[in-house]
């Protein structure tokens, strides 16, 4: 736990200092443009029913900060639209959180995440129930090489947003 608060502290430092790279989406110094993709799910996959997902506003850069290991900064604005298509039933999620990501020699990965995103989980993929969640504050999400994910929220919360959407 004591790591995990280190290292979420040094990610807010670096956030803090970088001109940009929290709230608005940065420019220039090496960042790049990492659009989002529109994306579908059948009835029980995440939610009872099927949802798609479409990004409303994307302003989401990253930056490249090593290559051994390689680890990626990412920030920026993030709006996903998240619908119900069996009702309708839409919500806009803001999932603009800032992200240190560490990409492991296994195929795994590690994000040290401030801010809201969101994230699926399949039935036993992770640490989270089947759904799909918004998360909001200090947290670290490790993917295994399998896919299997592992939540620990420092300070937050987390939102299931198929129950907003039945």
């Amino acid at each position: 736990m004591r790591r995990t608060v280190l290292a979420l502290s040094v990610l807010l430092a670096v956030l803090l200092v970088t001109p940009g790279a929290a709230a608005a989406a940065p420019s220039g110094g090496g960042w790049q443009p990492a659009p989002s993709a529109p994306w579908d799910r059948a009835a029980g996959v995440l939610c009872d029913f099927p949802i798609h997902a479409e990004p409303i506003s994307d302003h989401v850069r990253f930056r490249t900060l090593t290559t051994a290991p390689r680890r990626e900064l990412y920030a920026g604005e993030l709006i996903v639209r998240v619908t119900n298509t069996a009702t309708g039933r839409y919500y806009d999620a803001d999932a603009s959180g800032s992200a240190l990501v560490t990409y492991n020699a296994d195929g795994g990965s590690s994000w040290q995440v401030a801010g809201p995103t969101l994230i699926g989980f399949r039935a036993g993929g992770g640490t989270l129930p089947r759904g799909l969640w918004r998360l909001n504050g200090l947290y670290r999400i490790d993917f295994d090489a399998a896919g299997y994910k592992t939540v620990t929220t420092v300070a937050g919360h987390h939102e299931d947003v198929c129950t907003r959407l039945s």
